[in-house]
């Protein structure tokens, strides 16, 4: 089981400064879509740059043109490129075609996906990575989680590895470590903290115990 960090509101001598603080305890380093709306591919490469060892996860969401966009943030440094489990299977196929080709990941976000059972059935078959339950920021203002979703892919998921993302925090980590995903993805609980090593070192524990 790996931890993400994600990394939404920061420009990138912010994010840098937040992974030095965390490095030790994380395996991804995610350059959230806000950053990349905000700073472009420059953030991909300025982090991959700055830690080479760490993989680094591009968050494009992409929606059309898959095998384009994952190209440039391939050239970019991104090791792992996320595509919505709402767009057509034609987009992640050549996403993943592209990928497989510059050695890269692909990580599907099921965020808003109504069928979520279906929709993962179909989605394992096309060969991507990773397929990720994630309750984004409005949902979670509402008191919504993932963890429920994660067991529904869990259950039919077979090839691909799961991942999960929403609101974890230290208090809810036990909850996520029993269901077992490939990956914990993790924001504001590490970045929202005021000891944002200790957090990650903690969490981190948590996972290596399970």
């Amino acid at each position: 089981m790996k931890l993400q960090l994600a990394l939404d509101l920061v420009n990138i001598p912010e994010a840098i400064a937040v992974v030095e603080e965390v490095q030790s305890y994380i395996d991804i380093v995610e350059i959230g879509t806000p950053v990349v709306i905000n700073e472009g591919l420059h953030a991909v490469k300025a982090i991959k740059d700055a830690f080479p060892s760490l993989q680094v996860l591009a968050d494009l969401k992409i929606m059309d043109a898959g095998a384009y966009e994952v190209m440039k943030a391939s050239e970019a440094g991104a090791d792992i490129i996320t595509v919505l489990g709402a767009t057509d299977d034609s987009t992640i196929k050549g996403a993943v075609e592209e990928a497989r080709k510059n050695g890269k990941q692909i990580l599907v976000d099921m965020i808003n996906v109504k069928n979520l059972e279906q929709r993962a059935r179909e989605i394992d078959a096309l060969g991507v990575d990773y397929i990720c339950v994630h309750t984004g920021y409005d949902l979670q203002a509402a008191g919504e989680n993932s963890f429920e979703q994660l067991r529904v892919i869990k259950s039919v998921v077979t090839r691909a590895k799961t991942a999960v993302a929403g609101g974890i925090k230290l208090a809810t980590l036990p909850e996520v470590i029993a269901a077992s995903p490939d990956l914990v993805i993790v924001g504001g609980g590490i970045t929202g903290h005021a000891n944002k090593a200790g957090a990650a070192a903690e969490m981190k524990q948590l996972i290596a115990a399970r």
